[in-house]
């Protein structure tokens, strides 16, 4: 059920047209609560099914076009001749960009005369650049967030609209932090609109940072090294965890992608060789069955594994794996 606008809302909103650019996962929640608000959103435009095939995390967002009766446009590229012919053609007057991996170039900015507003899972201008999400948990950091943002010429250097902290717990994994950006997009979006629709235009220049923009990370990036500490393997895992590809290692000649594990106490200092299996971890639980294996210092216990060949070890098939005193490689 689509609920009205309030009636001054409503009337101011029927002079503008708002377009929504996302293929991502994080921008649903916060787009069907637009369109359940009534806001004026006339065109959603993502990616390709080829082009999202390339990227972690596509959602379909034909399906919430076709359920509120908003035309989708598919692209490969934001800033190609098409992407610009069809932005043009949609005479927008504002767009989000929300869950989307292309820089919007001046080309395209420039046919959206309120401007463009996108929204970047870091608490700018700590972790500009490539994947946030995934680098806040590999380098063990303990709060994230999430900014609204006017886009520009720079990498996630535009004036401030609004920001959210996200705190990262001990049990969180880039899907569940992921999970909380699209709630605050959604947040933040809902408290945003009525100002811009009454002619405001909130922004707050972002302070100067020297931290380097964070690199693009790539499926090959997800080696595991078993000489760092058992609680940045622990981070690694889960920061790569689905929908992304995942942590990898070998282990006699096979590759595994490693999509979760546990980590016990650390307590002493008797280790061993690091990649080298301790034994099974065995319960009546089948959830916390295991593999245990030391690392640089420390250990951690694998709960998922699966193999290139598509097979999938968990529970208590992992645990009844004959393993103990083999070694896993950083190769094959």
């Amino acid at each position: 059920m689509v609920s009205a606008l309030d009636e001054a809302v409503a009337k101011k909103a029927t002079a503008m047209r708002i377009g929504w650019i996302g293929f991502h996962m994080e921008g649903i929640p916060a787009l069907r609560a637009v369109l359940e608000r009534g806001f004026p959103i006339v065109a959603i435009v993502t990616l390709n099914s080829e082009a999202s095939a390339r990227l972690s995390g596509p959602c379909d967002y034909s399906a919430i076009g076709q359920e509120f009766g908003i035309p989708v446009f598919e692209v490969d590229n934001i800033n190609s001749e098409t992407s610009l012919r069809t932005l043009s053609d949609l005479s927008l007057d504002l767009a989000f960009v929300i869950g989307w991996t292309q820089l919007v170039g001046p080309s395209a900015r420039k046919l959206i005369p309120h401007g463009v507003i996108g929204a970047h899972a870091s608490l700018l201008p700590r972790n500009r650049g490539r994947a946030p999400v995934n680098w806040s948990l590999i380098k063990g950091e303990r709060e994230t967030g999430n900014t609204l943002l006017w886009l520009g010429d720079s990498v996630d250097g535009g004036d401030v609209i609004d920001m959210t902290r996200i705190p990262i717990t001990p049990y969180d994994s880039c899907l569940s932090i992921y999970e909380h950006v699209a709630e605050s997009n959604r947040a933040m979006i809902l408290r945003l609109l009525p100002k811009l629709l009454d002619g405001e235009r909130p922004a707050t220049r972002q302070p100067h940072s020297d931290e380097p923009v964070l690199a693009r990370r790539r499926p090959s990036d997800g080696r595991l090294d078993w000489s760092t500490s058992s609680g940045r393997v622990y981070d690694f895992v889960r920061a790569l965890t689905r929908p992304y590809p995942g942590a990898f290692s070998w282990l006699g000649g096979q590759r595994w992608t490693i999509w979760a594990c546990a980590l016990p106490p650390q307590r002493g200092s008797v280790d061993g060789p690091p990649g080298e299996v301790i034994g099974s971890i065995v319960s009546p639980v089948e959830e916390a069955c295991g593999q245990a294996v030391w690392c640089g210092q420390g250990a951690v216990t694998l709960l998922e594994l699966q193999g290139d060949d598509g097979r999938v070890l968990k529970g208590r098939e992992l645990s009844d794996q004959d393993w103990s005193g083999r070694c896993w490689q950083d190769g094959d």
